[in-house]
């Protein structure tokens, strides 16, 4: 009897992904908090807010994730992020929005409603809109006072992350643009 070969897997997840000026100016607040409060930077071209993480989809599935994805649609908005922000329990340096635009909170939901429907596993975890900007950082006296970012909303993207020695690289498979 023959065993079918395996078919890899790979770790996906769906995200907004910067341009170039957005992520300099993200890359900015990276440099201020890491003066603050040491940690690992996360590398400026993997930055990103991530809306729905799939974990690990047998290279097969790709395809079924991405039609899944074709139903769901952003409308073009700006995030203002505006708040930096530390989470004690796992060490992390963040950037935020103190306000998310409804039409992210719309997309992602469509997003994830799509995806249940196709029975496609998710981390159901809530959405928080945020952008890591350091890993194992201490948690800083107070937080910087850094520019706020406009970042025009006009798509989302579906993310390879593929780990390396060095760390994690994170390849864009798909665009979906408003």
């Amino acid at each position: 009897m023959r065993s079918r070969p395996a078919v890899p897997s790979v770790r996906l997840f769906f995200a907004l992904w910067p341009d170039e000026g957005v992520r300099a100016q993200l890359a900015h607040w990276t440099r201020e908090f890491h003066a603050m409060c040491g940690g690992r930077p996360t590398h400026t071209e993997n930055l990103h807010v991530t809306l729905a993480f799939l974990g690990s989809v047998e290279g097969a599935g790709v395809a079924e994730v991405e039609r899944t994805a074709d139903t769901a649609g952003l409308r073009a908005c700006t995030l203002i992020l505006d708040r930096p922000g530390y989470w004690k329990h796992n060490r992390i340096a963040w950037a935020g929005a103190s306000v998310v635009p409804g039409e992210l909170d719309v997309l992602v939901a469509e997003l994830r409603s799509t995806l249940a429907r196709s029975n496609i596993g998710f981390d159901s975890k809530g959405f928080v809109s945020h952008v890591t900007l350091l890993r194992d950082a201490r948690e800083p006296k107070e937080m910087p006072g850094l520019e706020p970012i406009q970042w025009n909303l006009d798509g989302f993207v579906l993310v390879q992350s593929v780990t390396l020695p060095r760390g994690s690289r994170y390849d864009v498979l798909k665009s979906w643009r408003a």
